[in-house]
């Protein structure tokens, strides 16, 4: 539960600068073209212009790995499982321990865990750098957003971290009581499924109350709600969209120049 606990990137860094819809807009199309694009050079690019973009978030690459080291996993077994267990193994076959695999096989599973990683990675990287509350402004005003769902989409933002505090809470209280699995696989698995019951009871009833409040107070978008915090497109945004986007063309490119370029519907 420590990855529900908010990064806090310098302010000063060039993506922390950028306007959120912008962020959220370079990150859709990156999104876009590794969605179509079903190959490993064009993942590949795109991982690695991402990569050198973790420059200007201001946060270090061993304080993003620590975060994103799920996705990591998820991606590398998704990877592994089409390649393994794939309907047919073509190619010129590869033998690792008791299991045959195709090299076809192994390249279409090394394109697909880049691609998720990819999609994933650029979502990361427009969040991370993003201030929930710049978020939900700029929701309303760049991209005309009602209020009511902007300003829920703030309060869930900003309930994430009590998250991890009741996560915490119910583990201390189960250790106090002596409810532990010891070395039972099956019980661990019990035990976590019971604690995040637990978790998403509170979290349901907190929201509950949460809403009530908010209606109450009138945060459901009247027509006569005034802008507190501007947000405003500079030309540095739309440099960042036209990187984007030409960085998602030259993978394509690339991938085309190599001939391995696939199209996801083709």
């Amino acid at each position: 539960m420590r990855l529900f606990t908010p990064l806090r990137p310098n302010p000063e860094a060039p993506l922390a600068r950028s306007n959120p819809t912008a962020k959220l807009g370079a990150a859709a199309a990156l999104m876009v073209v590794l969605f179509v694009s079903v190959d490993a050079v064009t993942a590949g690019v795109v991982l690695l212009g991402l990569l050198v973009a973790t420059t200007a978030t201001g946060l270090s690459a061993r304080v993003l790995l620590s975060r994103i080291w799920p996705l990591l996993l998820a991606a590398a077994s998704v990877g592994v499982l089409n390649t393994v267990f794939a309907a047919e193994q073509t190619g010129e076959p590869f033998v690792v321990g008791p299991l045959t695999v195709g090299s076809d096989n192994v390249v279409a599973g090394i394109g697909l865990g880049l691609r998720l990683l990819g999609i994933a990675y650029s979502g990361v990287l427009a969040m991370v750098t993003t201030d929930p509350t710049a978020l939900a402004d700029s929701l309303v005003q760049q991209l005309r957003l009602p209020s009511r769902f902007a300003v829920g989409s703030l309060a869930a933002a900003r309930l994430l971290p009590s998250l991890a505090v009741e996560w915490q809470i119910l583990s201390l209280a189960r250790r106090a009581r002596g409810v532990e699995a010891g070395r039972s696989p099956m019980a661990a698995i019990r035990l976590f499924s019971g604690q995040l019951l637990s978790l998403l009871v509170a979290a349901v009833r907190r929201g509950t109350r949460l809403a009530l409040a908010m209606e109450a107070r009138g945060f459901a978008g009247l027509p006569c709600r005034t802008v507190a915090r501007p947000q405003r497109v500079e030309r540095s945004d739309w440099l960042l969209l036209a990187a984007a986007l030409g960085l998602g063309a030259a993978a394509i490119g690339l991938s085309l120049a190599f001939g391995s370029w696939r199209f996801l519907f083709g």
